[in-house]
C-alpha cells in the first residue's frame, strides 16, 4: 500500500516535527517569557509540519483510462490555453493548456497518456511568479516529451517551478514506458505545469476551470 505522503515531503516533515520536539523540550527547562517564547514557537512548527504533511499528501485514486483522451497532469487551476510552437521536442506548433498549482493543491502529477518517455530536457532557469506567461520559458523547468501508445501521436509535458518551489523530481527516464495517470513528477511548493496537445486536438477544458490529475479530460486526441 502506497503511504498518503509522498516520500519527498518525509525528511521535510521530519525536520520540522523534530525541531518542534527540541523547541518544546527546551521549554521545559526554561522559566517565564522564555519559556512562553519557546513553546509558542515550538506550536508554530507544529502547525508547519502539518501544513508540510498536507501539501506532500498523495492520496491514491481510482485512474479509469481514456486512450483518446489527455487527462490532467496537475491538479489545480487553468489559467491558459494557446497555441505556441514547442521548440524542444515537438519541434512544431502546439496547443498549450497551463495549469496552476498553489501550495493548497496536491503535487504529485500524473501521466496524461499511455505511452513512452521519449524525452526530457532540464531548464535551471529562474523563480519568477508561475502566473506570469514567460515563467513557462525562463523559470526552472523539466520538459518531458511522450508518444501516445493508442495513436502513436506525440505529446509534451513541461514541469515549471514557481516563486516558491525549488525543486522538480522528476520519477522517470528515457524509454520508459508509463501508464494514463502513473505518478511521474513531484514539484516542491507550488508551481505550474504545461500541457502540449496536438494542434488539432479538441480543447475539452475552458480557463478558470479546476482540473484534477488522472482524472480530468483536457484534451480529445484527433483522429488520424
Amino acid at each position: 500500500m502506497t503511504l498518503p505522503i509522498a516520500k519527498e515531503g518525509l525528511l521535510i516533515i521530519g525536520t520540522v516535527l523534530g525541531t518542534a520536539l527540541c523547541l518544546f523540550l527546551l521549554s521545559l527547562g526554561a522559566s517565564g517569557v522564555p519559556a512562553q517564547i519557546l513553546r509558542i514557537s515550538a506550536t508554530v512548527t507544529v502547525v508547519g509540519g502539518l501544513f508540510c504533511c498536507y501539501f506532500f499528501r498523495d492520496p491514491e485514486r481510482i485512474i479509469s483510462e481514456h486512450p483518446d483522451q489527455l487527462l490532467a497532469p496537475a491538479d489545480g487551476t487553468i489559467i491558459d490555453i494557446r497555441e505556441v510552437v514547442e521548440p524542444l521536442y515537438l519541434k512544431a506548433p502546439a496547443r498549450r493548456v497551463s495549469i496552476f498549482m498553489s501550495v493548497f493543491n496536491v503535487h504529485v502529477n500524473r501521466a496524461p497518456c499511455s505511452g513512452t518517455i521519449e524525452f526530457l530536457h532540464y531548464n535551471p532557469g529562474r523563480f519568477i511568479s508561475a502566473f506570469k506567461d514567460k515563467a513557462s520559458d525562463e523559470n526552472e523547468s523539466m520538459l518531458a516529451g511522450m508518444r501516445c501508445a493508442k495513436r502513436q501521436e506525440r505529446i509534451a509535458v513541461k514541469f515549471i517551478a514557481g516563486l516558491i518551489a525549488r525543486r522538480i523530481v522528476f520519477y522517470k527516464k528515457v524509454d520508459d514506458t508509463v501508464q494514463q495517470g502513473e505518478r511521474i513528477n513531484i514539484i516542491k511548493f507550488g508551481s505550474r505545469v504545461d500541457l502540449f496537445c496536438p494542434r488539432d486536438a479538441k480543447i475539452l477544458v475552458a480557463i478558470g476551470d479546476r482540473v484534477t490529475a488522472g482524472s480530468s479530460a483536457i484534451a480529445m486526441l484527433p483522429e488520424r
